[in-house]
């Protein structure tokens, strides 16, 4: 089995050799220790020592709007960016870091990390598929203390 990730897209194609598959991106919902809303995420590897994947520049905005989280109630954030649990953030903004010329590099990004570690929570909630309004019913889940329904990654 293939699996391809595109940088701009968050569906996952899966191929075998006798058929396609699209699945829905996942829904991730997360908080954070400090407000990183504004600040670009990277994922590390999970002794946090090396990036294992990060944006292009151009990958942070769609027409021209920062892919920024949707906030949701009581501080939590859905996630637009593919972040995972091994998630650190960027010193640059979505603003800074979509007007950079290129890609910086591993080395370059390692130094920009503010927080290693980040998260103070993270949960899977399904397929974006199985949502038909994903804010408010995000929302609802979290006003009533639903998440225990749902996989906690972190």
């Amino acid at each position: 089995m293939l699996f391809f990730f595109g940088c701009k897209s968050k569906s996952i194609i899966s191929e075998s050799p006798n058929s396609a598959k699209v699945t829905s991106p996942q829904v991730v919902i997360y908080k954070t220790k400090e407000n990183y809303y504004l600040h670009v995420p990277v994922n590390l590897s999970v002794d946090k020592k090396t990036l294992v994947s990060y944006p292009a520049p151009s990958d942070v905005v769609i027409n021209g709007e920062p892919m920024l989280p949707v906030k949701l109630e009581n501080g939590y954030l859905l996630d637009r960016r593919g972040i995972g649990e091994g998630c650190a953030f960027l010193k640059w903004t979505y603003y800074e870091y979509s007007r950079l010329d290129h890609t910086p590099n591993s080395e370059e990004l390692m130094k920009m990390i503010l927080e290693p570690d980040p998260l103070t929570e993270m949960y899977f909630c399904g397929r974006k598929s199985s949502f038909k309004d994903i804010e408010s019913e995000l929302n609802q889940i979290i006003r009533e203390g639903k998440l225990a329904n749902f996989k906690r990654i972190k």
